[in-house]
């Protein structure tokens, strides 16, 4: 297990409210006030129905001190266990979290910048879209959603940027153009997305195909939506003797751990790699999940990130199965 040295506190729920359909807002009085940067997250001691673990969420605003921060959490309906019990939070309930961690730094001095945010991935966008308008910064806004309902903050967007915020609304104008959208970003333009990992790998090809500096594309993810429905694989360790069965609300990486093996991961996100795992033999097809690996990278199937990425295309009776080895 990676040990990221984080420094936990107590914090008290001030207020939770749902500020869009399925999104709560939740604000947060730490013990322990530190000033907030764009970009940055505090992981959450969240209380699984049979054990504790830990989520990733970023902060969606601060007072300036720190002894505020609000996180925006949506209830994913195939949850594993974190958004609900998010979701369960109301004023005077305590948890643990870590002081504010940076994973997604904004770098100030770029030429210009366009922001792109999917769902309940504007909570990591927001900030960097509000110091951007304070340094004078040459700047867009992409924000995509299903319905206005179930975009939290747009109205606040729409007045605090006027027509640099871009909004994508599917039920009124269908899917965007990933294509388009890239076509319109200048070249010698940063861009920092948050969202889906589906509609974040769009944007990582078309980047790409592009032929666009890749260093000039960051991003985080939120969730791990992948291209099939979760549903139970099997995993054999061979090394271990050690098979077990994934269930359809839990990880590969959970999984394992709870059978015993001693894993290596960090972000929990499919973002860092440490997680990595070797495929000896695959039974269905391998559904990558992470952000990690190029799409060259995944085509061969012979890596996986085990904290996010899972097995389908198995049958009644007779489920997927992956056979893999660990660092």
């Amino acid at each position: 297990m990676a040990d990221k040295q984080s420094e936990w506190q107590w914090a008290t729920v001030v207020e939770a409210s749902e500020i869009a359909t399925g999104v709560l807002r939740i604000e947060l009085s730490p013990e322990q006030p530190t000033p907030v940067k764009p970009g940055e997250h505090v992981d959450v001691a969240v209380e699984l129905d049979d054990r504790g673990d830990e989520r990733s969420y970023s902060i969606a605003g601060a007072s300036a001190s720190g002894d505020r921060i609000a996180l925006s959490v949506y209830e994913a309906p195939m949850s594993r266990g974190g958004s609900r019990f998010m979701h369960g939070l109301s004023a005077g309930d305590r948890l643990r979290i870590t002081k504010p961690l940076q994973d997604f730094p904004l770098r100030v001095g770029a030429p210009s910048y366009t922001l792109v945010a999917g769902g309940v991935g504007i909570t990591a966008i927001r900030g960097m879209a509000s110091l951007l308008k304070r340094l004078g910064a040459d700047y867009t806004v992409h924000y995509v959603g299903n319905s206005p309902e179930r975009m939290a903050y747009l109205d606040s967007l729409v007045e605090e940027h006027g027509d640099r915020l871009v909004p994508h609304i599917t039920a009124q104008r269908g899917r965007m153009s990933v294509a388009e959208l890239i076509e319109s970003v200048p070249r010698d333009a940063e861009l920092y997305m948050c969202g889906p990992i589906r509609l974040m790998e769009e944007i990582k090809r078309t980047w790409e195909r592009g032929e666009r500096d890749m260093t000039a594309l960051r991003f985080e993810t939120f969730g791990n939506s992948g291209w099939f429905e979760p549903e139970a694989f099997e995993v054999s360790v061979p090394q271990y003797d050690v098979t077990v069965q994934v269930q359809a609300g839990e990880s590969m990486l959970e999984a394992l751990e709870n059978a015993g093996v001693d894993m290596m991961f960090d972000c929990r996100r499919g973002e860092c790699g440490l997680c990595e795992v070797d495929i000896l033999q695959v039974e269905g097809k391998v559904d990558h999940r992470d952000v990690f690996y190029s799409e060259r990278q995944k085509a061969p199937n012979k890596k996986m990130c085990c904290c996010v990425s899972r097995m389908a295309g198995g049958c009644p009776g007779k489920p997927a199965r992956v056979v893999i080895e660990t660092s």
